[in-house]
């Protein structure tokens, strides 16, 4: 089971929203880098970034925080990256910058051909954040009609790697992912690696996905941040996983 550790950036800064809403924002650190640092010495392989300032504003805002980042971490972690990437040249510079896989939303849900397009240049990933079942695009401040398995099954079609399944009203709360909803998007698109994200608040949290063979992996933040959850013990828990067989 792959566990992503998240670093969620805002004006420069390590920050985690509550469902979402960017007036609920809690600052962590100011040193991106330094946060980073400690995740690989703690032993993390993956590692998740989002411009939420690109997410928001529909263009790569922090573009070049995050190709620096990029440049220093690309080679100690397997890093995904998203937040505002609206055009090919942009997933393309994060690749080049040392990103593994690009993180796709609002593009995705407006315009599936792009997705199609990246897959041949780039492991694309799809960020599937929905709302009752709703997808939400534009960092999460706009409810699309498009149900979150449809566009599933759509960017499957079109070479998508991977989706992320993101129960925005979980998001930052501690209270679990969605495991329901989740499981059954999975089921829905074996084709794809599903990584569960939104919610993990403890331990336990990361052994019940552990227990679903269908989920790859998991995305862990704001758990992490409040000390609730250790990262070398869910590192732990997670290639007791992969070793076991999921």
């Amino acid at each position: 089971m792959k566990l992503f550790a998240a670093i969620d950036l805002l004006g420069g800064r390590v920050v985690r929203l509550h469902q979402g809403d960017y007036d609920r924002v809690t600052t962590y650190s100011t040193d991106p880098l330094a946060v980073i640092e400690g995740f690989v010495e703690a032993g993390a392989r993956h590692l998740h970034i989002v411009d939420l300032d690109g997410a928001r504003d529909g263009a790569a805002t922090q573009a070049p925080t995050l190709a620096k980042l990029l440049r220093r971490a690309g080679d100690a972690l397997e890093v995904q990256v998203g937040g505002g990437i609206r055009t090919e040249a942009q997933a393309l510079a994060y690749r080049d910058a040392g990103a593994r896989r690009v993180i796709v939303g609002t593009r995705a849900v407006e315009d599936p051909e792009f997705v199609a397009k990246l897959a041949g240049a780039v492991d694309v990933v799809v960020a599937v954040d929905a709302r009752e079942g709703r997808v939400a695009t534009h960092g999460w401040r706009h409810t699309s009609e498009v149900r979150a398995v449809d566009l599933a099954a759509r960017v499957a079609l079109a070479g998508a790697r991977a989706v992320l399944y993101t129960d925005i009203a979980r998001d930052g709360t501690g209270e679990g992912p969605n495991l329901d909803t989740t499981l059954a998007l999975a089921r829905a698109v074996p084709s794809l690696e599903v990584l569960a994200s939104g919610g993990v608040g403890r331990l336990g949290h990361l052994d019940a996905i552990a227990q679903l063979p269908e989920i790859a992996g998991v995305v862990v933040g704001r758990a992490l941040y409040d000390g609730r959850v250790s990262l070398g013990e869910a590192l732990r828990r997670a290639g007791r996983a992969t070793t076991l067989g999921r």
